[in-house]
This record gives structure tokens, C-alpha cells and sequence, in this order.
């Protein structure tokens, strides 16, 4: 429905644009260069988030453009929304001609977003002159927009996200407004630097003010390639211990996938939601201690001394890292009880999770045979009570009723 709408709004004001011609057109093509360009430099940040910060900051300076060196400005909104929709294509084909086809929901928030400032603020741009003795006005009017447009579009990204993952709505929206926050505010407040400072420095106002932007951009996409590169590490290690014939292939890869599904159905945050995938990709990395390897990796068979020999070796290696710690904790705890076995109290979600989740593959591995999957779940919830957390087994349970594909 968001891109409908998007590509709607897109081709209607394109139209119309071309039927009533372009107003101040050398001011149109400026801006659809630096969006256009600054599509063509997005960045995907750290939960799959497909970010364009400079094209998103040229397009709200477009809408916000009061003046041009003196020379007013008086663009419609609907050639705002029109530049700003080819300014995007013209940036997004180069990515789809060598097959980096962008998330179009996101492609599409942000032409609404531009949609939303755009047919509040333009019908009244007229009357908010920058060199007015109200100028302070006009700058609340503006910040006022881009908050309201932020809370719009992290509300509508929450509702994606929430379908994708099949999570809870507000812990969504609470992702979501954490990881867009800064760099909402980064855009929004550059864009109306752009648009006011136009007023007195002309076009080069662009360059000017875009620069800060894309340095924020770069710190941006160096944080997220860190970020890919821990999960890649991660990923690496986990392969050891199938190469070395401790577990069978492909079990972490199994286990990780299962239980991320879990902990997206009970509604853990992004950052827990990470912490689990580290930890259940890296589950049975003890078991290199192993002076020969347990039958099919299967440690649900092994005696609770040996699982919690094998959680603790594997606790020890990750710490050594240094910065995985949270994740250690709970590769450590995932062989405890319900409710746990000494004096720390029950294990964290994070190790129930694990526990449910490898005891399943242990038992079916990569079988789907219906008659075995729903054995496999009695088994466990015979244990529920005890050994097994019963809202985690319940919830894997409808995890595992819906299509493989759909987690």
C-alpha cells in the first residue's frame, strides 16, 4: 500500500507538472542533481534499513525553498513532489541495472515523507518570507514539519517491520524511533539549513551545507560495515565447529534462524534480538573441547554435566573477544532449567530461546516430516514446566506452523 501510494503521488504530480510547466526550472534541476546523486550514494544501515541522507536532505531543502539569492521562489507541491520523485529514479537505476534493486518500502517512505512536507507547507509558502521580521516563525513552522513527518514515517516503518518479522507493533515502533532518531534529526535539520541559507548564498548553498551531511553519512556507513563484519566473524566461527565434525552442517545456521523467529514473535528489541542471533549461531562452540565428538552433535542427548561443560567452554571463548559479553552470558546459561541452577535466578529469555530451539534441531534437524516435527514438540512439552520455558515451546510451535520461508 506504501509504494501504491508512493508511485501514485509520483506519476500524478509528474503529470500535472509537465502539463503547467516547471516554475524557476535551473532550481528544479540543482536540487534533482543533488538528489539524485545522493540516492545514488545510500547506505544500509544495521537492521536492514536503506538510508539516502543527502537526497533525503536535498529533497525536504526543495520543499522548504523560500528564495534564491533574493529571488523568490514559488514552486507548487506537486513539482516538489515531482523533482523529488525523478531526482529518486534518475539515483536508484544505476543500482537496478547492475542488480542492487533497492528495498522498495523504503524507496517509497521516502517519497512520502517528501509528499507530507511538501502539501503542508507549500500552499502557504507564500506567505513566510525568511527576511521577515517573523523569520523565527518560519523556522518552527519548518522544524515543526520535519518532527511531525519523522513520527509519520518511523510509525509506518514500525508497521513494515512489524509484518516482516512478524513482531509485536510497538516494540517496532520503539526500534525503529531509536534507530532513526539521530540521523532523522541530521536530515531534517540540514535540509532546512539548505533551504534557509539559499536565501543568501544561492545554489551554492547546496555545497555548502550538504557537506557536514556527508560526513555524517560516512561515519554512518563505517559504523554499519563494522557492525556486518562482527556478524560476518560470527557466522565463520559458528562454521567450525561443522567443518570439524562436532555438529552437522548446517545445524547453527538452523538453530540461529529458529530462534531469531522465536524472539521476534515474543517481542524482543532489536538489540536482544542481535544478541541472540551472535549467541545462538555460536551455541556449540564448546564442543571443540571435546575429546571426541558427541553423536550428531546432538547435545539435548549429552548428561547435564557435559551440556554445561560445553556452555561454559564456549562462554569462555566468546569473552575473549571483548566486546561480546552479553552474548557469552547467555551461550552460558542456555543449558540451565527453567528455573535455573544456582543462584542467579532463571536463565534470560536469550538462553530459554536457545535451549528450545536447539533441542528441536537436535531431534529433527533437517527433516520436515510433519509426524516427526509434531513428536518432537510433545517431547518438549512434556519437559515444559521443568526444563523448557512453555511459552517459548508454544511459540515455536506457531512459528513452525507457518511457511519455512515466512522466518
Amino acid at each position: 500500500m506504501v509504494i501504491v501510494a508512493a508511485v501514485t503521488c509520483a506519476v500524478g504530480s509528474l503529470l500535472w507538472t509537465l502539463f503547467t510547466g516547471f516554475v524557476d526550472p535551473d532550481v528544479a534541476l540543482a536540487f534533482g542533481v543533488l538528489i539524485a546523486v545522493g540516492e545514488l550514494a545510500r547506505i544500509t544501515l544495521p537492521g536492514n534499513r536503506e538510508v539516502a541522507p543527502i537526497a533525503s536532505a536535498g529533497a525536504i531543502g526543495y520543499t522548504f525553498l523560500l528564495d534564491v539569492g533574493g529571488d523568490p521562489v514559488n514552486h507548487s507541491a506537486w513539482q516538489v513532489i515531482a523533482v523529488v520523485s525523478v531526482g529518486i529514479a534518475l539515483g536508484a537505476l544505476p543500482h537496478i541495472a547492475v542488480g542492487r534493486a533497492p528495498r522498495w518500502s523504503d524507496l517509497a517512505r521516502r517519497g512520502l515523507v517528501v509528499v507530507l512536507i511538501a502539501l503542508a507547507f507549500r500552499p502557504f509558502a507564500e506567505r513566510m518570507s525568511p527576511d521577515s521580521q517573523h523569520w523565527w516563525l518560519v523556522l518552527c513552522v519548518m522544524a515543526a514539519l520535519v518532527m511531525a513527518s519523522w513520527l509519520v514515517d518511523s510509525g509506518v516503518a514500525a508497521a513494515i517491520r512489524a509484518e516482516r518479522l512478524r513482531t509485536r507493533l510497538s516494540v517496532a515502533i520503539r526500534d525503529e524511533s531509536r534507530a532513526q532518531f539521530a540521523l532523522g534529526m541530521a536530515i531534517g535539520s540540514s535540509g532546512i539549513l539548505i533551504a534557509l541559507a539559499s536565501t543568501v548564498t544561492g545554489l551554492a548553498g547546496l555545497l555548502v551545507f550538504t557537506a557536514p551531511l556527508l560526513v555524517t553519512q560516512v561515519a554512518f556507513r563505517r559504523y554499519a560495515e563494522i557492525r556486518l563484519t562482527y556478524l560476518q566473524t560470527v557466522r565463520a566461527l559458528s562454521r567450525v565447529t561443522e567443518v570439524g565434525g562436532y555438529v552437522e552442517t548446517g545445524h547453527s545456521r538452523r538453530v540461529s534462524r529458529l530462534a531469531h523467529a522465536i524472539g521476534c514473535e515474543m517481542g524482543m528489541r532489536e538489540s536482544e534480538l542481535l544478541a541472540l542471533e551472535y549467541a545462538s549461531l555460536m551455541h556449540d562452540i564448546g564442543q571443540l573441547s571435546l575429546r571426541s565428538p558427541i553423536a550428531s552433535g546432538a547435545t539435548v542427548l549429552a548428561s547435564p554435566r557435559e551440556q554445561r561443560r560445553i556452555a561454559e567452554l564456549g562462554s569462555a571463548v566468546i569473552r575473549e573477544t571483548g566486546v561480546l559479553d552479553s552474548v557469552a552470558e547467555l551461550v552460558r546459561r542456555q543449558c540451565e532449567s527453567l528455573h535455573g541452577d544456582g543462584d542467579d535466578g532463571p536463565p534470560p529469555l536469550g538462553s530459554r530461546i536457545i535451549k528450545v530451539a536447539n533441542a528441536f534441531d537436535d531431534l529433527v534437524g533437517e527433516s520436515t516430516d510433519r509426524d516427526r516435527v509434531e513428536a518432537v514438540l510433545q517431547r518438549l512439552r512434556m519437559d515444559t514446566g521443568h526444563e523448557y520455558d512453555p511459552d517459548v515451546v508454544e511459540t515455536m510451535a506457531r512459528v513452525l506452523d507457518r511457511p519455512a520461508a515466512r522466518w
